[in-house]
């Protein structure tokens, strides 16, 4: 048996809705990031996507998860920089960090935007092949996070609030720790080790040197761990897909199985010129996803796991699945719920603390 010490345990949601009524799914993804909380979940992540019935702006969702919840960690996984401004995006990034009072984690990526070329002049300003889509553009997201002020000493601006250095605001401390890179290559991996990002990896990686997925992820982590030499230590968070059927309804149970065997075949062998590599999806009773988890060969390196839900599944079955997992199978991989304060713990705990008119009566 595999010697596993999960800390943390997060899910990633597609956030996906009928494309004739997005209110409701964006409404239900809002309440799944709460009831995932109330579980007990450190973690709730949404994809990003373009042109597709889900999350399009990251940013502007969790802003409003960040109202809805009051502890669980809020990710958004990941963010194509070849779509962003790198100093709007940071801007946008640090606004939901301050509102979530220091709960945002943000996963990117780099590389030309996929749909650059279909959306043409609705995009581009103007010659693409001049932009730089490199990993220099993420680099340049954590330089605005981190709060320096821009240009020279005598560099200030004026405005009714008064006169002073021009910085990106609001101020975010922390948030550019919290900055994740999408691996799923040797280049990616060593790229965030040498640049001291933390590292998700999921159930999809590059076949470079070897066909089989396990020892192409361990490769990537391997590779990643070599080339991190700051003295904080890096995160790394894998995604798996875990469907748990224990309290599913018949139909429900039918519905992960017909999703699981349509998806099968591409685990076979690697797919397409870049011969992408995919892990198989863990549907079945709890047990048997243990058996699974425990024999992953790359669970015992990473000390964080993430639930990635499939697509257009039902609100209620999104739930069960959460309940599940957490019911049945996170107690056997090592994880501990965390315990938060009540808020009225917290009122007890501020008020044996005098306040200073209460010291000087005194």
């Amino acid at each position: 048996m595999a010697n596993l010490n999960i800390s943390r345990i997060g899910f990633l949601t597609p956030g996906n809705y009928v494309e004739s009524d997005p209110y409701t799914g964006l409404e239900e993804t809002l309440q799944l990031f709460k009831f995932g909380e109330d579980l007990g979940f450190n973690n709730a992540w949404v994809r990003q996507r373009h042109l597709e019935r889900g999350v399009s702006s990251a940013a502007t969702f969790l802003a409003a998860a960040s109202q809805r919840t009051q502890h669980i960690g809020l990710g958004t996984a990941v963010i194509q920089m070849g779509y962003e401004n790198p100093f709007r995006l940071a801007e946008d990034l640090a606004t939901v960090d301050v509102l979530s009072r220091g709960r945002l984690h943000v996963g990117l990526s780099a590389g030309a935007p996929p749909h650059g070329a279909l959306l043409g002049d609705r995009f581009y300003d103007g010659d693409p092949q001049g932009i730089d889509f490199s990993h220099t553009r993420v680099s340049r997201l954590r330089a605005n996070l981190q709060g320096e002020p821009f240009g020279d000493d005598d560099d200030f601006i004026e405005s009714p609030a008064g006169r002073q250095r021009p910085r990106l605001q609001p101020q975010a401390p922390g948030l550019a720790e919290r900055l994740w890179y999408g691996g799923g290559s040797l280049r990616s991996a060593e790229w965030a080790g040498r640049n001291h990002f933390n590292l998700l990896i999921g159930n999809l990686n590059v076949g470079e040197k070897t066909d089989n997925f396990f020892e192409a992820q361990r490769q990537q982590l391997d590779l990643y761990h070599a080339h991190w030499s700051t003295p904080r230590k890096p995160r790394v968070a894998m995604g798996r897909v875990i469907v748990p059927t224990d309290s599913a309804d018949a139909q429900s149970r039918r519905r992960y199985r017909d999703y699981a065997a349509s998806r099968h075949e591409r685990t076979l062998q690697p797919q397409g010129p870049r011969r992408t590599l995919f892990s198989r999806d863990l549907v079945g009773s709890s047990e048997e996803i243990l058996q699974s988890l425990l024999a992953d060969p790359v669970l015992p390196y990473v000390q964080e796991l993430r639930l990635e839900l499939p697509y257009d599944f039902a609100a209620h079955e999104y739930q069960q699945i959460l309940s599940d997992t957490l019911q049945f199978i996170a107690p056997h991989l090592g994880w501990r719920r965390e315990r938060h304060e009540t808020p009225g713990e917290k009122i007890a705990a501020k008020d044996t603390h005098p306040s200073p008119l209460q010291a000087i009566a005194a």
